[in-house]
């Protein structure tokens, strides 16, 4: 990444959030919501599509400075905030300019860049979570368009959104090759939303049960090729993974120094907590294990700016820093004391909001798998 560009961009995602999250964040925690407002504000920062065509209102910057968005985010203890900013502006925008026809870009770009249009990507389903080829939410070809029904889960900016990628089975006998994926309006009559699905953190991101009941689609709302969904889904996950994996380093690095301040004030047995050796060890494996975590990040981030990036090296991301991630703010907290345990202190929150990291965006179970099969395919 290019220092000037970060040099650009750091000022403004500092003040932007200083100023328009940082405030007002806790009354967001407890709506369970995220005001248009603020996707308003960020668009008009220039912070949403950072990096993708000027044309369709982005900034044609580098990757690593959305990914720096999400970091900061996260840095700053706004965990929800980064999940659905990471939907939003790292996933569904990136789809629709890659897949997109120019004109589905042109008429959802601009305007998801100012934030007057919020988007979602619906995988999930109560019975197919990470098996997305076992998914049963059908569209059947009709004269003009197509028929959509079923129903998807656990699905981020669902309460919100205007516009949500839908992956469909368009051929049930296929299996993977069977999928496609449709822009769907959520306007459109046959789309309705279940009550917001209530979480143990993240609560400022919502998260929605959708249901799609013979809603009609028009022909042109089918995002590339039909019967390539899945592939495109494979090819994608890399980026959604760096946005996973920049959130856990924003996250660890936001704990630490939390802590750090902590110990250094918090005294026990006539001492500073930061005195005590295990503090000391502790702090410093941390420090050592999240080194070693931005290292192979950077690592990823330059092999996906030259297309090479796979999809074990992908797992292989998602896996550690998650699960660091969840590892390191447990730690944290417990050189808080009682005290970490309570709403009161932020350290809590950043434990909360940590623990959905190992579960969405592929299970720690499921990276496993993939990393799995790469190395007995090789030995095989």
């Amino acid at each position: 990444m290019d220092d000037q560009e970060l040099g650009l961009f750091q000022p403004m995602i500092t003040r932007c959030l200083a100023q328009e999250v940082a405030p007002f964040y806790q009354q967001w925690e407890e709506a369970g919501e995220i005001p248009r407002s603020l996707w308003l504000a960020l668009g008009a920062a220039g912070l949403l599509g950072i990096d993708l065509a000027e044309a369709y209102g982005g900034s044609e910057a580098d990757i690593a400075i959305p990914q720096r968005v999400l970091e900061e985010m996260s840095r700053q203890g706004f965990g929800g905030l980064a999940s659905a900013y990471n939907i939003h502006a790292n996933i569904v925008m990136p789809y629709v300019q890659k897949l997109g026809t120019p004109e589905q870009k042109e008429k959802w770009l601009p305007r998801m860049a100012l934030g007057e249009c919020l988007g979602a990507i619906a995988m999930s389903e109560p019975h197919a979570g990470s098996d997305l080829a076992a998914m049963k939410t059908r569209a059947t070809r009709v004269e003009d368009g197509w028929l959509l029904n079923g129903g998807k889960l656990f699905i981020t900016n669902g309460q919100v959104a205007d516009l949500v990628i839908v992956c469909a089975k368009t051929d049930p006998s296929a299996g993977a090759k069977g999928v496609s994926l449709f822009l769907v309006e959520t306007s459109l009559p046959g789309f309705s939303r279940g009550k917001p699905i209530k979480k143990i953190g993240q609560h400022a991101s919502d998260t929605a049960e959708l249901a799609f009941d013979q809603l009609k689609l028009p022909a042109d709302a089918l995002l590339g090729n039909e019967g390539e969904g899945f592939l495109y889904l494979m090819q994608e996950l890399p980026r959604e993974r760096l946005g996973v994996g920049a959130q856990a380093l924003g996250a660890i690095e936001g704990a630490l120094a939390l802590t750090l301040e902590y110990v250094t004030q918090r005294e026990a047995f006539g001492q500073r907590l930061a005195d005590f050796q295990n503090t000391r060890f502790t702090l410093a494996q941390l420090k050592a294990q999240l080194d070693m975590a931005r290292a192979y990040f950077e690592q990823c981030m330059e092999r996906y700016r030259q297309g090479s990036m796979s999809s074990t090296e992908a797992a292989i991301l998602k896996l550690q820093l998650s699960e660091l991630q969840c590892h390191a703010v447990d730690r944290c907290l417990q050189l808080f004391g009682g005290y970490g345990y309570t709403h009161e202190y932020p350290i809590s929150r950043f434990y909360l909001d940590a623990r959905v990291q190992t579960i969405y965006a592929g299970s720690s179970e499921i990276m496993k798998e993939v990393i799995a099969r790469s190395l007995l395919g090789k030995a095989s």
